[in-house]
C-alpha cells in the first residue's frame, strides 16, 4: 500500500539529510490511486500550516517529535501549581496587586492555551508519517482536551476570583460613599437649609416686586396710551411730508433750474470778461506802439526842423557874407 511522503518536515522515519527530491510522487501512484493524492495534499497542507501557527503563538526552535510534544503536555497540567500560591497573594492584596495577580494568571492561562493548541498541531502533523493517522490524531486530541479541561476549570475559578473581588471592591466602594454621605449629612443639611430661606427670601421679594408692578400698572397703561399718540402723531406727520414731498421735488428742481442758469450766466460773463480783457490788452498794446510811433516821428521831426534852422541859418550867413561882399565891391568901385 503506497503512503504519502513526507515533504515539509523531517520526522524519525526519514533522515533530514535526504533530499526531498527522492520522495516525489510517482506519475503513475497518481493516476491509479486520485483519492490517495488527494489525502496527501490534505496532509502536506496541514504541514505547512504548522511553522505558522508556531509563529503565532510565539514558540521557537525546531519542532519537537512526538514522545517530546507528549511529555510537554504531560507537564503542561503542572503550571496550575503557582496559580494557587497567586490566588492566596492577590485575596490579601490591593485591588491594584489583585488586578496584576489576575492579569498575570490570564496571561499564564492563554500562553498554556497557545501552547496546547501547538502541541496538538505539532501531533497532528507527526501524526501524518504512521501508518494508523486517525488513531494518533484522535489519541493527540484526546490529550489536547484533557488539558484544555484543566485550563477551562483554572479559567472558571479565575472569573469566579475576578467576580468575588469586583463585588468586594463594590462593597467597599458602597460602604466608603454611605460614610462620606453619613459625614457630609450636617453640611448637607445646612446647605438646605440655607437654600430654602434662600428661596424663602426670593419668594418674597418676588412678591413685593409684583405688587408693585401692580401698583404701577396705571401709570404703564397711561404712558402706554401716549405713546401711542406720538406714534399717530407721527404717522401723521409723516403722511403730510410724503404729501409735500411733490411740492419740495419741484421746488427743489426750480432751485437746481435757477442754480444751473445762474451758473451759466457766470460762466457767460467769465468768458466775455475774459475776451474784453484780452481786448483790452491789444488795444493797450496797440496804443502803446502808436505812443512810440509818435514819440519817434516827433523825434524826426524836430531833427528835420532842427536840420532846417540850421540850413537856414547857414544860408543867412551865405547870404549876410555875400552881402557884405558885394558891399565891399560896391565901395571898392566906387573909391575908384
Amino acid at each position: 500500500m503506497f503512503r504519502c511522503p513526507q515533504k515539509t518536515l523531517t520526522t524519525s522515519r526519514f533522515s533530514p539529510d535526504w533530499p526531498l527530491a527522492r520522495f516525489r510522487t510517482p506519475v503513475g501512484v497518481t493516476r491509479r490511486f486520485p483519492a490517495l493524492g488527494a489525502i496527501c495534499a490534505v496532509a502536506l497542507s496541514f504541514g505547512a500550516s504548522v511553522p505558522a501557527l508556531a509563529q503565532a503563538v510565539g514558540v521557537t526552535g525546531p519542532l519537537q517529535q512526538p514522545g517530546a510534544a507528549t511529555a510537554t503536555m504531560q507537564q503542561a497540567p503542572s503550571v496550575g501549581a503557582p496559580l494557587a500560591a497567586s490566588d492566596a497573594a492577590g485575596a490579601a492584596g490591593t485591588p491594584q496587586s489583585q488586578q496584576s495577580d489576575f492579569d498575570a494568571r490570564q496571561q499564564v492561562l492563554d500562553r498554556r492555551t497557545a501552547e496546547n493548541n501547538y502541541q496538538f498541531a505539532v501531533a497532528q502533523h507527526n501524526c501524518y508519517s504512521t501508518f494508523f493517522v486517525n488513531h494518533c490524531i484522535g489519541k493527540a486530541r484526546d490529550k489536547m482536551r484533557v488539558v484544555q479541561a484543566d485550563i477551562r476549570r483554572e479559567q472558571l475559578a479565575l472569573d469566579d476570583e475576578k467576580r468575588a473581588a469586583h463585588a468586594q471592591q463594590r462593597d467597599q466602594q458602597a460602604a466608603l460613599q454611605r460614610a462620606q454621605d453619613e459625614a457630609n449629612a450636617p453640611q448637607r443639611a445646612a446647605n438646605e437649609a440655607a437654600s430654602a430661606q434662600a428661596y424663602e427670601q426670593k419668594q418674597q421679594q418676588h412678591a413685593l416686586d409684583q405688587a408693585q408692578r401692580q401698583a404701577e400698572a396705571p401709570q404703564r397703561a397711561a404712558n402706554e396710551q401716549a405713546y401711542q399718540e406720538k406714534q399717530r402723531q407721527h404717522a401723521l406727520a409723516q403722511a403730510q411730508r410724503q404729501g409735500e414731498q411733490s411740492q419740495r421735488n419741484a421746488n427743489q428742481a426750480a432751485y437746481d433750474q435757477k442754480q444751473a442758469n445762474y451758473q451759466n450766466q457766470l460762466d457767460e460773463a467769465r468768458r466775455q470778461g475774459e475776451q474784453k480783457a484780452q481786448e483790452r490788452a491789444g488795444k493797450a498794446e496797440r496804443y502803446q506802439q502808436k505812443q512810440e510811433d509818435a514819440a519817434k516821428h516827433k523825434a524826426d521831426v524836430e531833427e528835420r526842423q532842427k536840420q532846417a534852422a540850421e540850413k537856414a541859418q547857414q544860408k543867412q550867413q551865405q547870404e549876410e557874407q555875400q552881402k557884405q561882399q558885394q558891399k565891399q565891391q560896391q565901395e571898392e568901385q566906387q573909391d575908384q
